[in-house]
């Protein structure tokens, strides 16, 4: 009996060695600690058909033969959105003259605020080069899904109808080919300098 329970205390010790040795070589690949994130062929992009921030209709075909580096946000944001874009304008500053084939495109999560009017100073702030994009709430909860982005619209004082309200949302920077096809996607703690080295090596 003894030995049997031993040999057991010893079987469970060493499952639990390897296990921690493979949670720790995989470690790199957890979401959340700022690094890339691979994807293998995930199911995420589509089609869209939106507004710019010169009040022009935009579809994804617009960009095809350059790749897009999309994130999802509201100009209201106070923290998370403005970093975000600040992260993917330096990364884009880190690239030279690969930069010109990357087209950095904001998606408003918040169509009801989020106007083309609203857009263009705010895309001003990150650089000339990048888009931002609106439309209808039917438009935008279809591009929403295609991307596989969670969106609610969360009251700032429930208690008052003063229609002020902040957005829950994910945080997710995506990376689509030059055929509309997701490449990678990222962390939004993600350094700049990472940002920039992966999107070069995966023009490569």
């Amino acid at each position: 009996m003894f030995r049997n329970r031993f040999a057991l205390i010893l079987f469970l010790l060493a499952a639990a060695m390897a296990a921690g040795v493979l949670l720790w070589r995989e470690g790199s690949n957890v979401q959340g600690l700022g690094r890339v994130v691979s994807t293998g062929q995930a199911d995420i992009g589509g089609p869209f058909h939106l507004i710019d921030q010169e009040g022009r209709k935009v579809s994804d075909t617009d960009f095809r033969g350059r790749y897009m580096l999309i994130y999802f946000g509201y100009s209201f944001c106070p923290d998370v959105c403005p970093t975000t874009l600040g992260v993917m304008a330096a990364a884009l500053g880190k690239m030279g003259a690969d930069s010109q084939k990357v087209v950095p495109i904001f998606i408003t999560i918040d169509p009801d605020r989020d106007t083309a009017k609203v857009l263009k100073p705010y895309m001003a702030a990150f650089g000339p080069r990048f888009v931002g994009l609106t439309g209808d709430g039917a438009a935008i909860a279809r591009v929403e899904k295609e991307f596989h982005v969670y969106a609610k619209k969360q009251p700032l004082n429930p208690a008052k109808s003063s229609g002020n309200y902040a957005m829950d949302h994910s945080s997710v920077i995506y990376l689509m080919g030059p055929d509309g096809k997701l490449v990678n996607y990222y962390d939004e703690a993600i350094s700049p300098g990472d940002l920039a080295a992966d999107i070069k090596q995966k023009m490569t």
